[in-house]
């Protein structure tokens, strides 16, 4: 890469060192932990490797050369701040793309693919209940005074708690924040668009769903009535649709976005259980309930409708499967929610009118 090509960043003085600085540490970070993918991308953009650094490394920012005017100066630190930058995103797309392949080439090779998320999220659920159970019985005393049905449904929350808090995250980020959704005609319809990393993640909330309706299944209906089979029978065909063929993963993910509403309900019980019924947090927990179901389960739910007409040409065009499961089944949830919402406001008011 010739100097004379690169753009000129347009920073100077004090900013300029400071920035300049700061991606030398990162470079030098990168050196320590990655150095094959570093010293290919020093390579590539033609800086030196050397910790010495040359005319233009941080060892020379404030150091001045009299054969240097203050203008040749800045430009060279400009140059240099451009290949920085340069390497560090070099850098952090190379391990990025070896991460993929990686994940590619056994988490999700075939045969596998099917099974390793789905196996490892049934052995996280284990593992967080037996964490759980272990961590309850030696640091909250209401928990040994608990019987042994409760016990059981306060691991079982615990589980839920953790599973609803990844499965958030993940929606949140490949919806709204990745590119992988997008509308970029070019790339295809949405309905057809997936990755390794969003269907690893259906994998391993499907083994989330599997393991809580088993335990439903086995203690019923003290774990949950009709609805709560209706819902996780629901949820288990979408994400495996969504998985195994890669079809409307997005409304899938739109969907698990309402699981942002289950720490509330988890934490609601584990007051009530603890008796802290007529406490503030209570009432706090109550109102928090009240606006996330609102927004996540109702407001969203909206949004998703609309998505799905505006797109509708996009949804017709997968499977009669797929289709019935992207119209009918947020349907049927959507209809669920708002009968769960009209109990959550009722409960509200009932809380709120004993506290005056």
């Amino acid at each position: 890469m010739s100097m004379a090509t690169e753009p000129v960043i347009a920073i100077d003085g004090d900013d300029l060192v400071a920035r300049l600085l700061y991606f030398e540490n990162r470079v030098a970070f990168a050196r320590l932990l990655l150095p094959v993918e570093a010293k290919e991308a020093m390579e590539i953009v033609d800086m030196e490797d050397s910790d010495s650094g040359s005319k233009g490394s941080s060892g020379d920012l404030k150091g001045a050369d009299l054969n240097e005017t203050p203008v040749e100066r800045t430009q060279r630190l400009q140059s240099r701040l451009h290949l920085l930058i340069t390497a560090a995103t070099m850098v952090i797309q190379s391990y990025q793309d070896q991460a993929e392949q990686l994940l590619k080439e056994y988490a999700l090779a075939e045969p596998a693919m099917p099974y390793i998320p789905i196996i490892g999220g049934i052995f996280a659920c284990k593992m967080v209940y037996d964490l759980t159970q272990f961590v309850s019985s030696t640091h909250f005393k209401c928990y040994s005074s608990l019987s042994k049905l409760q016990r059981t449904e306060w691991n079982n929350r615990a589980m839920s708690t953790v599973h609803a808090i990844f499965i958030t995250v993940m929606s949140l980020y490949l919806v709204f924040w990745s590119d992988l959704y997008s509308d970029d005609q070019l790339a295809g319809p949405v309905t057809f668009k997936s990755s390794p990393l969003s269907t690893f993640v259906l994998g391993v909330s499907v083994g989330y769903f599997l393991t809580d309706i088993a335990m439903i299944f086995w203690f019923y209906p003290d774990l949950g009535g009709l609805e709560y089979v209706v819902h996780h029978l629901l949820s288990i065909v979408s994400l495996a649709y969504a998985m195994l063929t890669g079809e409307a993963q997005l409304y899938t993910y739109m969907v698990l976005i309402s699981e942002t509403t289950t720490p509330g309900i988890n934490l609601r019980w584990y007051l009530d259980i603890a008796g802290m019924k007529r406490s503030r947090a209570y009432i706090i927990n109550g109102v928090g309930i009240f606006f996330s179901w609102l927004v996540a389960r109702i407001i969203l739910f909206m949004y998703l409708f609309y998505h799905i007409y505006f797109h509708y040409d996009q949804v017709r065009q997968i499977q009669t499967l797929g289709v019935f499961l992207v119209t009918v089944v947020p349907l049927v949830l959507g209809v669920m929610n708002l009968m769960w919402f009209a109990k959550i406001f009722n409960g509200l008011k009932k809380t709120l009118a004993k506290r005056q």
